[in-house]
Order: C-alpha cells, then structure tokens, then sequence
C-alpha cells in the first residue's frame, strides 16, 4: 500500500478461472500472480503480501477455508475474496468469519469481479492507515502522559513536603482554620500524586514490557508477601487477613513486581472498605490449568448497577453512607491491565451488606510454556 503496485493473488485450481480472472484484472491496472494449490498461495502470499486476495474454497492441498483462516492470522487486513461455484450460506458465513471481505458465487461476469476487487481493495487501505493512526494516536498518548506525569510528580512532592512542614509547626504556630486549610490542601495534594502514579503504572504497562520480565513464582510466596505488606493498616482497622493455598500447586509464570501489584492492591481495598473487626480471606486453588485467587471480605459490598463499570479508569463507587477515602480512580483498571498481559483475567462479584470476592484468573506456568 505504500506505492502504487496494485497486486492480485488468484488461488484456483481451474487454469480458465485464473486467466480471466488475470485477464479482467490487468486491464484495470492490476499486476496478478496466480497458483493452482493452498500450499502455494500460502507462500505467495507470505514472500510477496499481495493487496487482494482471491480464493477458491475447492482447491488442491490446503483447502480455501485454511488458506482464509492463514491469511488473517498472518496478516488481518488482508483483501481476501472467496469465488466459489459451490456457495452456499453456510459456507459464505463461514468464510466470513475466517475473515473473507467478499464472496462471489461462480459463475460471476467481469464487472462484479471489478467492483469486488476495488472495493476490498479500498477496504484494505482504509484498514492500515486506521492502523496506523491507532497506532500513531497510541504513541502520542504514552509520550503525553509521561511526560506530564514526570512534570507533575516533583512540583507535587514538593507542596504536600511544605504542607507537612506547615502542618508539623516548624514555621510558627498554626491555628485551628489554617490547620483545616492546609489539611484539605494535602489531601488534594495527595489525589492528585496518586493520580499521577497511576498514570505512570498504565504507561508503564504498555507494550509487552511485562512480558521481558516472566519468571516462574510461588503463589504462596507472593500471597504472604502482600499480606505482610498490608498488616499495618489491618491491624490499624482491626481486620484480619488470612491466607490459603493448597500444599501442591504448580508454579506461575510472571512478573513479579506486577503481580505483587495486583493482589496488594485487591487486599489493600478489601482492608480498606472492610467492617470494624471483618476479615479478609485470599485464597488460591487450580482449576483447569489456571491459578484462581479469589480476595473475599466482609465489608459493605458494591451495588450491583456499578459492577460492570469496577475495573474502567477513573470510575469509584460513591454512595452517601459509604466511606470517604482519597483515590483516583485507576487501582482497579490498573490491575486489570496487568491480569490481561499475564493471560488472565480478573472479575467481581459482591451483595450489599456481606461483602465482595475480586477473583483473579492466571496460567499455570506449563500451560504458558505449551502456549508459547
């Protein structure tokens, strides 16, 4: 796409159907290679990575439907049309769904083989320039919220550093309003320096820079770190938290500063949102080749309209009731994003009044490595 070569690949295995499809084709400024078999239009199109693609499902070797499904692996925005004289619905919904633009039944007359070709072939371009400016867009994002966040976070510290210095009485005596003052100050201060590392997380987590740094981790290692990381605050609000792990369990394969992120951020918020004297249970079994930890707590629950919305950036639940606590709105998404690039998943479920479980999904580490 990036010169004006227009090129056509014919996959059919009646030599008629390959000249006129040629034939048509050039007359309309197309240079067109054609092969009689899958085998060798998989290869074609792999050396040469033609701009259309057309397939015959009944073809020698590799049938049409795993040409199809090839070419969109390898490449998804490739022009793929089915020419078929065997069409039917179910086969035409098929091949769509393998990634076909277009289907022709045969026998089709010039013009709508002309029409198909231009307009895929106009599909595709719209397709990769859409890439590349998701991708240009992406890029310009990442750059801003570093460079914003870096610029933000060193002014920051330093206020809410002269907040705690005022605060503290070292410049002179402060008085009940000033006092009021300055602690909505820092509390402000305060949001916004977790707004600003939440930002850094996400940035941080774009790309496969999570990926450069698997390692195989103990499950129950990782889950007593974070509760010791936690004890603090559960003893300041008198919450116990206790850990369960099954004795034989497989290794996880990941990053382990990530992970470590994840569940000190699902048990600091099940201590966080807990009951005076409520518990905090985390525990782990392996089911179907994944590591599940699920954090229990006995705090007040999520109301059942905000559960879909748990884990999107920047949204918290407020209720009039309900604890007042200082956050930005990114833990939750955070956590997401980093179950995603280890190949889980994470969700939430909860009842008003007993409580919610934040369950996380994670592959063993010998289902990765046979994934791999």
């Amino acid at each position: 796409m990036a010169t004006d070569r227009k090129l056509a690949l014919v996959i059919d295995d009646e030599e008629s159907m390959r000249d006129s499809c040629r034939q048509v084709l050039e007359r309309d400024g197309w240079e067109v290679m054609s092969v009689p078999d899958g085998a060798a239009g998989l290869k074609v199109f792999h050396e040469d990575n033609p701009d259309l693609v057309l397939i015959d499902l009944k073809i020698p070797g590799v049938d049409g439907m795993k040409v199809l499904s090839s070419i969109a692996q390898e490449d998804p925005a490739a022009a793929t049309v089915v020419i078929t004289g065997y069409a039917t619905v179910e086969s035409a919904v098929e091949a769509m769904k393998l990634g076909a633009y277009d289907f022709l039944p045969k026998p089709f007359t010039p013009a709508e083989l002309r029409v198909a070709a231009w307009r895929n072939y106009e599909k595709r371009g719209l397709l990769i320039r859409n890439r590349k400016l998701q991708a240009e867009n992406e890029r310009m994002k990442e750059n801003f919220v570093m460079l914003v966040s870096h610029e933000m976070r060193a002014p920051l510290v330093a206020v809410d550093q002269y907040i705690e210095v005022l605060l503290g009485g070292l410049t002179g005596e402060v008085n009940a309003k000033q006092r009021e003052i300055l602690a909505s100050m820092q509390s402000r201060t305060e949001w916004l320096l977790a707004l600003v590392k939440g930002w850094l997380s996400i940035s941080r987590l774009q790309g496969k820079t999570l990926r450069e740094k698997m390692e195989p981790l103990d499950i129950q290692s990782l889950l007593n770190e974070t509760v010791g990381l936690v004890a603090p605050q559960a003893n300041e609000q008198q919450v116990e938290v206790l850990v369960s792990v099954p004795e034989a369990v497989g290794p996880l394969e990941g990053d382990k500063d990530a992970l470590l992120h994840v569940f000190l951020n699902l048990v600091n918020n099940a201590v966080k949102y807990n009951k005076l004297h409520g518990k905090v249970n985390v525990c782990a079994r392996v089911r179907d080749g994944e590591m599940i930890v699920d954090v229990r707590d006995t705090g007040r629950g999520i109301p059942e309209a905000c559960l879909p919305f748990m884990f999107d950036m920047f949204y918290r639940v407020r209720t009039q009731d309900g604890p007042k606590t200082a956050g930005a709105g990114l833990g939750l998404s955070i956590v997401k994003k980093i179950v995603d690039a280890h190949g889980g998943h994470v969700a939430v479920s909860s009842t008003l009044g007993e409580g919610s479980t934040f369950t996380v999904h994670l592959p063993l580490r010998q289902q990765r490595d046979g994934q791999d």
